[in-house]
């Protein structure tokens, strides 16, 4: 793909998206810097790239906190000099805490607050600090990663829900505060999203979201990993505030 070699990108989370996309990415030659709360993750999501041909740094990171969003940001301009994206795609899925996400009346503000800490304040952060590095760099891209669940009307998850809503609104922020100093801010939806092992595990589910969608399958990491490399090169130049949702159509807002 045009427009990504020798690009410093950081990545705001790993898993198997972030894997998708690091392979591919890393094919088209840029370099990775990556941070997760789990330190195995942004090491695995690192060695995808580089066995693509490209390159990559790790560190862990919680995202929530801002000394280390700000230790990843100094990662990537200690190693490589500069930064020239970001791609957020961290989020709280955390099984026990994921249970505790229930609706308006029931959930316990604290685990509302621990939702806005991680899913809204922590992409806050990393722009925060990613963005004055991207503006020395004579702009670049930024893609945030929010979720179907926005537009879907959930039974449950409320603090998720409202959480990736908020991100699609900073998105937009972004976009239009620093558009004519070089930077875009795009957004993308995915849909169910399985690894291979996950595949393995959610048969039911599967089932269940292919008599929803148009789409003869449900979504793979590459899926991801392709429109986020575009938005993130020089390609998508002329693309910025919009909200891409990648769902075999799931959400077509007929």
């Amino acid at each position: 793909m045009e427009g990504l070699k020798g690009k410093v990108i950081v990545v705001a989370g790993a898993g198997g998206i972030s894997d998708g996309t690091a392979k591919f990415l890393g094919q088209n030659g840029v370099k990775l810097v990556v941070g997760d709360i789990v330190k195995e993750n942004a090491d695995r999501c690192v060695d995808v790239a580089k066995q693509a041909g490209g390159d990559g740094v790790s560190i862990k990171m919680d995202i929530s906190q801002p000394s280390e969003v700000k230790d990843l940001m100094n990662l990537a301009i200690d190693t490589y000099g500069q930064i020239n994206g970001l791609f957020n795609v961290a989020a709280n899925i955390n099984p026990v805490e994921v249970a505790k996400d229930t609706n308006p009346v029931d959930i316990d503000l604290k685990d509302w607050q621990r939702n806005i800490d991680i899913n809204l304040t922590g992409y806050l952060l990393t722009s925060k600090y990613a963005i004055p590095h991207i503006l020395k760099a004579g702009g670049g891209a930024i893609v945030n990663t929010i979720s179907d669940a926005v537009y879907a009307g959930m039974h449950d998850k409320v603090a998720y829900s409202v959480t990736k809503a908020g991100i699609g609104a900073l998105t937009r922020n972004i976009a239009a505060r620093f558009g004519k100093q070089g930077i875009r801010c795009n957004a993308v939806s995915p849909g169910l999203v399985l690894t291979e092992s996950g595949v393995q595990n959610s048969g039911h589910l599967i089932e269940m979201v292919l008599q929803m969608i148009p789409a003869p399958r449900v979504g793979k990491p590459e899926d991801m990993a392709s429109i986020v490399a575009f938005l993130l090169s020089d390609l998508s130049e002329w693309i910025t505030g919009q909200t891409i949702c990648v769902d075999g159509g799931a959400i077509m807002r007929t």
